[in-house]
């Protein structure tokens, strides 16, 4: 089995809101039932975090800015990390992330033990 970074983005600009309380609930719900899925197949490694919308960039010759910045256009909005045997795999648990709904997509990275 191969760990693999789920990493969540959304158009920065047109993320959609929830318009009630009652909506925002049933946003959270499609998030845990998906993360609750994959749990359920012992393919949850860690159900990850939200992100935050402030931050800061760190380059070289200790040069530090503010981001994310507001020109880019997909803000990374949170991630998980999951298990399985192939990308494909974690392909499919990515296919039934709710921010595909909502005009987001999954970005699938392999984490490479050092």
């Amino acid at each position: 089995m191969t760990n693999f970074l789920l990493v969540f983005r959304n158009d920065y600009k047109n993320q959609p809101t929830p318009s009630s309380p009652e909506e925002m609930q049933a946003v959270m719900q499609q998030w845990m039932d998906w993360i609750g899925g994959i749990a359920a197949q012992n393919k949850l490694v860690d159900g990850g975090s939200a992100l935050g919308s402030k931050g800061k960039v760190v380059r070289a010759n200790k040069v530090v800015t503010d981001g994310p910045y507001t020109e880019i256009k997909e803000l990374i909005g949170g991630y998980t990390i999951v298990k399985a045997e192939s990308f494909d795999e974690a392909v499919k648990l990515a296919e039934g992330c709710p921010i595909l709904k909502m005009g987001g997509n999954v970005e699938i990275r392999d984490i490479v033990v050092m």
